[in-house]
């Protein structure tokens, strides 16, 4: 019954265990005050409803994580608010990340042969699915999830400087497997996704 997830502690228990009726209870009593609370920082209703869905699709990626002394209404309206600065950033860096991406892609057409880039990205692929697997998952959280290195710190549950061994040792491995021009390439098989998310 959705009555029962008015006490926090409980609500939030419910929600670490993956009760599902206690995230519609969720959804349900707080997408109005927080999309209100978004429009008040975007003054945009595109962008103030992508944040509050970005809110609650997190809360319920990372309900693991959550705390059960913490006021549920609190954490919500940081989360809403840190996920307005990140927007924030994401759109003023888009620029960069299209022109990154097109320079990027450019490079690799000027090579002439689609077929080559493609041996290049499966190459890439396979070099991934090579790497160990707890470096593995730690790079595929950076790169292909988009997540930051302190996201990937809390899910996880391990050190940021552990984060960044991980994926410095990805970085290592795949140069010496794949050779030069890894950097386009990832940004082909990674940003490209991220700039079609962003827009479709």
């Amino acid at each position: 019954m959705l009555f029962s997830f008015k006490d926090d502690s409980k609500l939030i228990e419910q929600l670490m265990i993956g009760n599902e009726n206690a995230y519609t209870y969720l959804v349900t009593s707080y997408h109005k005050p927080l999309y209100i609370y978004a429009l008040s920082l975007t003054n945009d209703n595109a962008s103030a409803q992508d944040i509050i869905q970005n809110v609650f699709l997190r809360t319920w990626k990372f309900r693991k994580r959550l705390n059960p002394d913490f006021s549920i209404k609190n954490f919500l309206y940081k989360t809403t608010y840190n996920e307005f600065i990140n927007d924030y950033h994401r759109t003023k860096a888009i620029s960069l990340l299209e022109r990154t991406y097109i320079e990027a892609l450019n490079e690799s057409i000027d090579e002439n042969n689609s077929e080559l880039i493609k041996k290049k990205i499966d190459f890439v692929n396979d070099g991934i699915s090579n790497l160990p697997p707890k470096c593995k998952k730690t790079f595929l959280l950076s790169k292909k999830e988009g997540l930051t290195n302190i996201e990937i710190s809390e899910y996880l549950d391990i050190s940021i400087k552990t984060v960044e061994g991980h994926i410095s040792k990805a970085y290592s491995i795949l140069r010496k497997k794949c050779g030069g021009k890894l950097s386009n390439i990832l940004i082909i098989l990674f940003n490209n996704k991220q700039l079609k998310s962003k827009y479709y």
